[in-house]
């Protein structure tokens, strides 16, 4: 009735028929925003740290009191894989986050970006801390994801900072790490070794399955690429251009609908289809990884041989987040029934378990803080009982 009388009085056209010649819903199109997004929609400032022997660590950082979540990131990866996960965690605790581009990774720049051994990266994370804080380090907890999370065992392990109170470590244990070793070298292989644009990068991210989270994957893959031509790291460039015009369209079934998920063995054809420059698009310069990973292979056997008990005998409280129970190797698993650390589940979670599900790991932290009596909450924040 109502829109009847509305036709009457402004006098609308009536609805055309739907019948054979109306378009179909499928041919809709809407666009899927792949635009990289930059670090200061979700951190407060940004860095470079100086050491004393003249190198520099980019870091992050939000919040502006309570204890220090110190973040690691895994290989490849930078400092803004921790974007979303930071920004959440300080609207629930008092809580400070610092990410921290590690050496050969995102806009850190160091004299020796080869070396990535344990002792040295662990190193740095001491030199960093002793840096930003002098004398007076503030309580701190350790959160490493991947080659991170091992980096901070060692570092917790070789006690280079004082003021440790905490160590929870993402998707890493011994057992699962030594055994993927044989197939790493495979695996980075198959990935594409450039991309036409930063928002292709961040499309093969989502549709591989590297970063199930489109706004993650938006902030986080900037920090692992670089231009070919000039050298010049993701951020860096999108720091200079501001934005980034280029939103790639796909076709879905139906206004409003998620895109469709590619088919079994789809990792393999989406990888294929960007090793090739669109048909017809122009392009100017591409993008590379910031770091080649295959030429770090001497130092994977020591960031994990004796990871779990390195894990197990760092004297502050412990805990782990894993992304299923099968990646618990035989200490841990005694460990854990001794209640030797925390242990929190997250399935149906990649790798990346930060990164797809930045406000349960937000929330497994804050209760973790919580816990341990070294915050307290904000904005409505309740504490709940581990699940594990």
């Amino acid at each position: 009735m109502e829109k009847d009388m509305m036709k009457k009085k402004f006098g609308l056209p009536p609805m055309p028929p739907i019948g054979p010649g109306a378009p179909a819903r499928r041919n809709l199109k809407r666009k899927r925003d792949y635009t990289p997004v930059p670090w200061d929609k979700y951190f407060n400032s940004k860095l470079d740290v100086p050491l004393t022997d003249g190198d520099t660590f980019r870091v992050y950082e939000c919040g502006s009191e309570g204890p220090v979540l110190l973040f690691l990131h895994g290989g490849g990866f930078s400092a803004l894989s921790w974007a979303l996960l930071s920004a959440q965690v300080t609207t629930m605790v008092k809580c400070r986050c610092v990410a921290v581009d590690l050496r050969g990774h995102g806009d850190t720049v160091t004299s020796d970006n080869q070396n990535l051994s344990a002792e040295q990266m662990s190193s740095d994370v001491g030199h960093v801390v002793s840096s930003l804080y002098q004398d007076d380090p503030p309580p701190i907890i350790l959160v490493g994801h991947s080659m991170g999370g091992a980096i901070a065992v060692h570092t917790a392990a070789r006690d280079l900072i004082p003021s440790l109170i905490g160590l929870a470590v993402i998707d890493v244990v011994e057992g699962t790490a030594m055994e993927s070793l044989a197939s790493m070298q495979s695996f980075l292989r198959g990935r594409p070794k450039t991309f036409d644009t930063m928002d292709k990068a961040i499309e093969w991210a989502v549709r591989s399955g590297q970063i199930q989270n489109v706004e993650s994957a938006k902030v986080s893959m900037v920090g692992q690429l670089k231009r070919m031509d000039t050298q010049e790291t993701g951020s860096e460039e999108l720091e200079h251009q501001g934005s980034f015009d280029d939103i790639i369209e796909e076709e879905v079934d139906g206004e409003g609908e998620e895109e469709r998920e590619p088919s079994s063995g789809s990792s393999s054809s989406a990888q294929t289809e960007f090793k090739s420059p669109s048909d017809g698009l122009q392009q100017t310069h591409k993008y590379t990884w910031r770091i080649d990973l295959s030429k770090t292979e001497k130092f994977w056997k020591g960031w994990f041989e004796g990871l779990s008990q390195k894990f197990l005998s760092c004297s502050p409280p412990k805990m782990l987040i894993l992304a299923g129970p099968d990646r618990l190797d035989k200490d841990l698993t005694i460990g854990q029934m001794q209640g030797k650390f925390q242990m929190n589940l997250l399935p149906q979670c990649g790798h990346a378990v930060h990164e797809d599900v930045p406000d349960k790991v937000a929330e497994i932290l804050a209760n973790f803080m919580l816990r341990y009596r070294v915050t307290e909450a904000i904005g409505g924040f309740e504490r709940s009982v581990p699940g594990c």
